[in-house]
């Protein structure tokens, strides 16, 4: 959807103002002088302009050279104060700001970045998910942990979201995969880093996709809608929900018996002044989770997870 006038929006941009610095030697954008370039392309293309602020030093330059959207990046959002400095220069400016999560997998530090730009009174607010810093290495740069965003999404449903693919990545290979799965979950738009030759890329050359490979896989994505006409679909899809209400009713009521069971074993336990965890007992729960799991073509992953949340509860349950 076009948030900012007739056509589709194309971003320019970058860490011209704004940059991170994950580094003493790490590039650090090209300054003031960026803008004067956003201002150049923007005549010569008609396409909108963006760039990152991270103070407020960096807010009145960007406002001066009439910037289109202001993005506050994941190693500001993180900072409550460094938010609201930035809110603060923003009151009452109708410009559009974009807020990227916080490098740590925390929602609420993420919402209270948004709140604090929503009571600045702006124009148009996006998130950004871009994925979040964790511990232990993975194939991606970050793990996207897609709960957070869903659980951002539920909370701000007017708030278009956008996700930022290159950086969840950290590489090319994955980011037609994870630009898909955002849209599959109903993302707004998409944040791709693009550069005309990434082995010269002074920043993030590894997630840089030439033109031709970004027109290609932007020509290949499902962009999904959030609403439709069809009424033999809203028919079916109001019988399947009510379905799944249903179930969900049944699995409750299971797992209130479940816990039932586990306040008696641990009365016993207590009674025999045994420890409430036995690691043969949940060995046992587990392995025999997952082989029911495969026999129905249900994901092992899923179940294990969920296994070990009820296996915690249950120990919770018999401490008490």
């Amino acid at each position: 959807k076009d948030r900012f006038g007739n056509g589709k929006v194309v971003i320019l941009g970058g860490h011209v103002v704004g940059p991170f610095l994950s580094g003493i030697a790490s590039f650090a954008g090209a300054g003031d002088l960026a803008l004067k370039w956003l201002q150049s392309l923007r005549k010569e293309t008609g396409l909108k302009v963006a760039t990152e602020v991270a103070n407020v030093r960096h807010v009145e330059k960007a406002l001066a050279h009439d910037i289109d959207l202001l993005w506050i990046g994941a190693r500001t959002s993180v900072n409550p104060f460094s938010v609201q400095e930035i809110a603060d220069a923003l009151k009452g400016v109708k410009v559009n700001v974009m807020v990227k999560n916080p490098i740590n997998p925390d929602v609420e530090l993420w919402s209270g970045a948004i709140e604090r730009v929503l009571r600045a009174n702006t124009g148009q607010v996006y998130s950004c998910h871009r994925g979040f810093n964790v511990y232990g290495r993975t194939v991606l740069r970050n793990q996207p942990l897609w709960e957070i965003p869903i659980e951002l999404k539920r909370r701000y449903p007017e708030i278009p979201m956008i996700c930022d693919p290159s950086h969840i990545s950290g590489n090319t290979e994955y980011i037609p995969y994870i630009a898909q799965k955002a849209l599959d979950l109903g993302c707004e738009g998409l944040m791709i880093e693009t550069h005309i030759n990434p082995t010269q890329a002074l920043s993030d050359a590894e997630q840089q996709l030439t033109p031709a490979e970004l027109i290609n896989i932007l020509s290949k994505l499902f962009f999904r809608s959030h609403t439709t006409d069809n009424s033999n679909y809203k028919d079916r899809i109001r019988d399947l929900r009510v379905e799944i209400d249903d179930l969900d009713q049944r699995l409750m009521e299971l797992l209130s018996e479940r816990m039932e069971v586990s306040r008696k074993i641990g009365a016993m336990k207590k009674a025999n002044n045994l420890a409430f965890y036995e690691y043969n007992r949940w060995s046992e729960v587990l392995e025999h989770s997952r082989l029911t799991a495969k026999k129905l073509g249900l994901n092992e992953e899923f179940v294990t997870k969920l296994f070990t949340h009820l296996h915690l509860e249950s120990i919770e349950i018999q401490g008490e």
